[in-house]
């Protein structure tokens, strides 16, 4: 209960237990803490990331479908027939099991007209539901498979013949067998020739059971309550053998795996569960109570959580037993992902086969309750449980007291079992976490295989499907999980519906909607370099320093796996040392100047960190004109400083090891192909000049630089910014061939590189190259003066505007006004307003003899009077300052009028008043 955050709200109460959070007012506030758990873990989760991708068009995978047939989902992989038998939409195929590509024979299983009317009746679709989806398809002996189809929702069985690869004339009802609807889940084992399935037995798929068919026995069903299933999602079944050396005597035993509805929580809504149920091979039903029913029937919660988060994976969507030798070394594995989809992790669990036999060997159980207003309630009973044991497969203790079959149990154990089918205590998981988690992944399928790496330990493999077509390959190492790859199996993104392994070919098939794909369990040969061999941590690779390549152990004879190099922690020094690189392997790049060079680098290892270096030096993202990509280097508009070495660095950090590990990818010379000097012509006036320039800010360059310095060329250093940059910047030695530290990098800036000689790129001349050189100094001139005369135009438009300050006034006044005489005064009288003349000069106008002054009065307003004008007309719109309270006769006042010497007789006349 605690896996749910219910087991501190328990109290005990006689003999049960009633949870406190059962009242149905309490399930908003569980949901508003859902809900945060849900962001919590959705943000903060912890994920696995896989090392190495590999891309379905890389890869050579066999591939099988046929056109107008789909849904190849029902796979049987049988070793003996060397043969993978596919039951896919009205056929059936027996492929090769060492080439998929290979088939052998075909059958064909269509709907007769009639069943599909009645299925078109009914609400169907013809086109696709109301057709035979092939569901079973399981063994029954060496020359015969029981094969089941939906058959228009009305299940068929039959039997089908190796010989011939012929289906029999005389069909079976599949109700019970097959499920009525395609798309509806099911499971099916079948054990010793009786076939155990866990679907849904009428139409409208309400009724679920759990059943044995056996040609000499009856059927033996599950009860039909909700006690017993509930809404159930099966997705797996097999049988565990208890073996011949089991000390009590107890029977097989058949383990179903499904998700249901719970029984014991109430929620805001159907809150889902994942479940284990247990029957016993040799139940044959009860006497009386429970007559052709199970009385082994017994169900128990898989709990699959994260206990730092509280939070819990609760539908599982596949199972995988990876059995061994003695059914206590048996591990169960499964994948579940959260009833909330949006949370987007995946987990993988594992479980005891020792820990599941113990809940249902001695679990408590639970039952029902009426109490509080009656509701009925889910509680633990802790009474006296019924002997023997309710739902115990018969064993030696039984025997003992003459209960020999199921046919002899007492009612009072029956009636119990068939009340009390749900046991409280769950099954936890090993390390009570999960194995793995994934990120924005959901896993549909699962396989797990047990491989012995060269350390002589043995270490579980799992292979996970993905609803996108994807596969990961992950390795349990000292309880943490490693992906060591993920293989996209499928052309499409669709889900991978079935996943089978097969140890002897080593291979993995794969089924889905669109077809069958074949790979093998390993891709050694695709790691390169020991480094990359050793850190994926691969069990099935080794690096073989005789061969200089990365195989599977299993492809080389025992003798020679002493020289083969493994380390399941990653340790990647184990790897013979590699000589550093002469300037013979760098790849050499040539670009023009100004143009791009593209430096490539392929990493495969998702977790390494790429690190380029540019002559001794870490490039970054702040780098001048580098764009560092996931494919390699981007420079644009490469300058001469650019030139040099660059390496492209591979820094990965492994875990297991504790260490980081480098390596060198690529490595390349950058120089520029940059056009020969021509020769200098007395023709050629302006380039001559260019030129003596350029030798001028050579020698200065040469003359200021230390005496360790090599001088620039002319050829490389024609502009003389460049020589100032090289002053700045002095160049540094090469240190390329150096590996990096591995356990830190240190970023530094982008260095400036010294330029090369000019007898490096005198070997290729470009004549459009050539040709822009010789006249830039021509087009640079053109443009300078095309700019100053817009210059001159732009100033003498403002000008003439009279956008411009006083200066430019006077200047205006002398081109346009000089032909006016009588104007003078008035623009010095604006000027004089503009500059705020000093009080003397205003004392000066104010003195000027009567007649003097008055002509010029009227001269002045006489050129400027319109009849509403109140201001002077004044550069740039100013008004002159006035000193209020001046009477002075000089002083201008509004409408220059003489109100006190005559009076006004119309508002609008024409005449001055004085």
């Amino acid at each position: 209960m605690n896996q749910y955050s219910l087991a501190d709200a328990m109290t005990d109460k006689g003999n049960f237990t009633v949870p406190k959070l059962s009242e149905s007012n309490m399930g908003f506030g569980v949901l508003g803490v859902f809900l945060g758990l849900l962001l919590e873990v959705s943000t903060h989760g912890p994920h696995a990331v896989p090392r190495t991708s590999w891309r379905h068009q890389d890869l050579d995978l066999m591939e099988f479908s046929e056109p107008d047939i789909f849904n190849y989902t029902t796979l049987l992989l049988s070793e003996k027939k060397d043969a993978l038998y596919v039951g896919a939409r009205e056929a059936i195929f027996e492929l090769s099991r060492k080439n998929v590509t290979v088939k052998n024979n075909k059958v064909q299983w269509k709907v007769a007209e009639n069943s599909m009317t009645m299925c078109t009746l009914k609400g169907k679709s013809k086109e696709k539901d109301c057709l035979n989806y092939i569901r079973v398809l399981q063994v029954v002996d060496d020359e015969r498979l029981y094969v089941c189809g939906t058959h228009a929702f009305q299940p068929q069985c039959n039997y089908l013949n190796l010989a011939d690869f012929s289906l029999g004339d005389q069909p079976e009802d599949g109700r019970g067998k097959c499920s009525f609807d395609p798309s509806q889940s099911f499971t099916t084992v079948m054990v010793d020739g009786e076939l155990y399935s866990g679907t849904a037995y009428n139409f409208l798929g309400s009724e679920p059971i759990i059943s044995r068919y056996s040609p000499s026995q009856s059927l033996l069903r599950t009860e039909y309550s909700t006690s017993w299933l509930n809404e159930p999602s099966f997705v797996f079944a097999d049988v565990i053998r208890e073996g011949t050396n089991r000390v009590d005597g107890e029977d097989d035993k058949i383990y179903y795996f499904f998700t249901e509805v719970s029984v014991e929580y109430e929620f805001f809504g159907k809150l889902l569960i994942p479940r284990v149920a247990r029957v016993c091979k040799g139940d044959l039903g009860g006497q009386r109570t429970l007559q052709k029913k199970w009385t082994s029937f017994l169900k128990a919660k898989l709990v699959c959580s994260m206990p730092e988060l509280n939070f819990v994976f609760n539908v599982v969507h596949d199972v995988f037993i990876l059995k061994g030798t003695d059914w206590r070394d048996t591990v169960i594995y499964g994948v579940f992902t959260s009833q909330w989809g949006n949370v987007g992790l995946s987990a993988v669990c594992a479980y005891n086969m020792t820990a599941v036999e113990e809940v249902f060997s001695k679990g408590k159980y639970m039952q029902k309750a009426t109490v509080e207003q009656s509701h009925t309630k889910w509680v633990r009973y802790n009474g006296i449980t019924p002997s023997p044991r309710p739902g115990a497969c018969i064993n030696n203790q039984m025997r003992k007291q003459n209960i020999s079959s199921s046919l002899h149990l007492p009612d009072k154990t029956l009636q119990f079992v068939k009340d009390h089918p749900l046991l409280e205590d769950p099954v936890l998981p090993i390390g009570n976490g999960p194995r793995l988690i994934t990120k924005d992944v959901n896993y549909t399928q699962i396989v797990v295989e047990r491989v012995r790496a060269l350390d002589k330990n043995i270490y579980d493999v799992i292979f996970t499907g993905t609803d996108k077509g994807v596969l990961h390959k992950s390795v349990v190492f000292e309880g943490d999980v490693h992906i060591v790859e993920e293989i996209q199996l499928l052309k499409n993104s669709e889900s991978i519906k079935n996943l089978l392994l097969s140890s002897e070919t080593r291979s993995l098939y794969a089924g889905s909607d669109s077809g069958v794909v074949q790979s093998p369990t390993a891709f050694c040969g695709r790691y390169l370099s020991c480094d990359d061999c050793v850190l994926a941590r691969d069990p099935h690779c080794a690096w073989d320093p005789h061969t200089g390549a990365c195989v599977n152990i299993f492809d080389v004879p025992s003798q020679r796996h002493r020289r083969l190099i493994q380390s399941m922690n990653g340790d990647a020094d184990r790897c013979p040392s590699v000589s550093g690189r002469s300037l013979k392997d760098y790849q050499s790049v040539t670009v023009k100047p100004g143009s791009s060079a593209e430096l490539s680098c392929v990493v495969q290892s998702n977790l390494a960190q790429v690190m380029w270096k540019s002559n001794g030096s870490v490039l970054t993202e702040a780098s001048r004109f580098h764009l560092i990509g996931e494919s390699g280097l981007l420079i644009y508009s490469v300058a001469p400083e650019d030139q040099g070495h660059y390496e492209c660095w591979s820094v990965e950090w492994a875990p297991a090891a504790g260490k980081n590990f480098t390596r060198l990818l690529a490595a390349y010379i950058l120089t520029l192909d940059l056009p020969p000097r021509p020769p200098q012509q007395a023709g050629h006036v302006t380039t001559a000049t260019l030129g003596s320039q350029d030798t001028s800010s050579t020698h200065a360059v040469e003359g200021n630089s230390n005496t360790d310095r090599a001088p620039l060329t002319p050829a490389l250093a024609p502009p003389s910014f460049t020589a100032a940059v090289q002053l700045t910047s002095p160049p540094q030695t090469d240190s390329s061939l150096t590996p990096p530290p591995s356990s830190t990098v240190k970023l530094q800036p982008k260095p400036h590189l010294p330029s090369t000689s000019k007898a490096t790129h005198t070997e290729s001349q470009d004549p459009a190259a050539e040709y822009l050189q010789h006249n830039n100094s021509i087009a640079l001139l053109f443009l300078f003066l095309l700019f100053f005369l817009l210059f001159l135009a732009a100033l003498a438009y403002n000008c003439y505007m009279q956008y411009l300050p006083a200066p430019c006034l006077r200047l205006r006044a002398a081109l346009v006004g000089s032909h006016k005489s009588a104007s003078q005064n008035e623009y010095r009288a604006c000027e004089a307003g503009l500059m705020e003349a000093s009080a003397t000069d205003k004392i000066n106008m104010t003195e000027q003899p009567t007649q003097n002054g008055s002509k010029t009065t009227q001269n002045v307003r006489a050129l400027r009077d319109t009849g509403y004008e109140t201001e002077p007309e004044c550069g740039n719109g100013q008004i002159p300052s006035h000193s209020f309270g001046d009477d002075s006769p000089s002083k201008e006042k509004p409408f220059d009028v003489d109100c006190d010497s005559q009076s006004i007789q119309f508002a609008d006349a024409d005449e001055p008043c004085c």
